[in-house]
C-alpha cells in the first residue's frame, strides 16, 4: 500500500513537470531566441541557442524612431507609481467609508460599485474618450491617472470593503474613546491593519498598468511619452521587416519587474489570502 502511494505521488508530480514545461516552452524558446541573429530565430525549435550573442538587448534597448527603452521604462514606472498611489488612497478612503461608516445612501450607492464591475470596459472607451477630448487630455497620462486618484477601480474598493469588514469594530469605539476622529481611525488604524489588502491591490494595479497596452495607445500620441507596452509594439511593423530578436530581448527585459516586484510583495499577498480566510 505503502509503494502504491508512493508511485501515485511520482506520477503526479511527473505529469504535474510535464504540463509545466508544456505551459513555460514559449517563453523558454523567447528567451533562447533573443540570443541568436535575426535569420537564426524561426530555424531553430531547441531551448538551447547554438550560439549566444546580446547584440539584440543592445540594439533592442537603443529602441526605435531615437527613442531608447530607458526612456518607456521611465515613463511606465512614473506611471505605475501614480496609479498605485492614486489606487490605494482614493480606494482606501471609499472602501473605509462604505466598510465602516453609516451614512446617507449607502445602501445604494455600493450595490452601484458592484455593478459598475459588471459593465464590460469597452461599453466606456467611447464616451471616456469624447470626454478627455473634449477637456483637452488626449496625449497626456491624464485620462491613465486621473480616474485612478478618483476612486474609478470597483474591484479595488469591494476589495478593502470585505477586508475591513473584518476588523474588529472595537477598535474604532476605543479610539473615538480616546478622541481621536473619523479621518484619524482611518489613517491610523484602518489603514495599517490593511496592509495586506492595499499590497493585494498594489501588485494587481502594478500588473495591469505594466502590461496595458489598449488604453496607453488610445491617450499616449507622442513617441516621447511611449510606456514599455508600446515601446514593444515599434518593433512590429506590417509594412517592413519586424525585428523578432529585439522584440524578443526587450519582452524578457520588461518581464523583470513585473516578476520582481511579485516576487518582493508576495509573502504579504499570501498573508492576505489566508488572513482574509481564517477571518472568514
Amino acid at each position: 500500500m505503502r509503494y502504491a502511494r508512493r508511485w501515485q505521488k511520482v506520477v503526479f508530480f511527473v505529469a504535474l513537470s510535464a504540463a509545466a514545461f508544456v505551459s513555460l516552452y514559449p517563453l523558454l524558446w523567447m528567451v533562447g531566441a533573443s540570443f541568436l541573429a535575426e535569420r537564426e530565430i524561426f530555424d531553430h525549435v531547441g531551448l538551447i541557442p547554438r550560439s549566444v550573442s546580446l547584440d539584440n538587448y543592445v540594439s533592442g534597448w537603443r529602441g526605435v524612431g531615437g527613442v531608447t527603452f530607458t526612456t518607456y521604462f521611465v515613463n511606465t514606472l512614473i506611471l505605475v507609481v501614480l496609479r498605485i498611489a492614486g489606487t490605494l488612497l482614493s480606494c482606501s478612503m471609499a472602501a473605509y467609508a462604505f466598510a465602516r461608516l453609516d451614512f446617507t445612501g449607502k445602501r445604494v450607492l455600493f450595490p452601484l460599485v458592484l455593478l459598475t464591475m459588471m459593465l464590460p470596459f469597452h461599453v466606456t472607451v467611447v464616451p471616456q474618450y469624447v470626454m478627455f477630448f473634449r477637456m483637452g487630455w488626449v496625449g497626456s497620462i491624464k485620462p491613465l491617472v486621473v480616474p485612478a486618484v478618483l476612486a474609478s477601480g470597483s474591484f479595488f474598493i469591494v476589495l478593502m470593503v470585505q477586508f475591513m469588514r473584518g476588523l474588529p469594530v472595537e477598535l474604532d469605539q476605543a479610539a473615538l474613546v480616546d478622541g481621536c476622529s473619523v479621518f484619524d481611525i482611518y489613517w491610523r488604524i484602518i489603514l495599517p491593519l490593511s496592509a495586506p489588502a492595499l499590497v493585494t491591490a498594489a501588485i494587481f494595479v502594478f500588473i495591469w498598468t505594466w502590461n496595458d497596452f489598449f488604453s496607453q495607445l488610445l491617450y499616449l500620441t507622442r513617441p516621447g511619452d511611449f510606456t514599455v507596452a508600446l515601446g514593444l509594439r515599434g518593433f512590429m511593423d506590417a509594412s517592413a521587416g519586424s525585428a523578432y530578436g529585439q522584440l524578443f530581448a526587450m519582452s524578457i527585459v520588461s518581464l523583470i519587474p513585473v516578476v520582481g516586484f511579485f516576487v518582493a510583495f508576495q509573502r504579504l499577498l499570501i498573508e492576505d489570502i489566508s488572513t482574509t480566510g481564517w477571518k472568514g
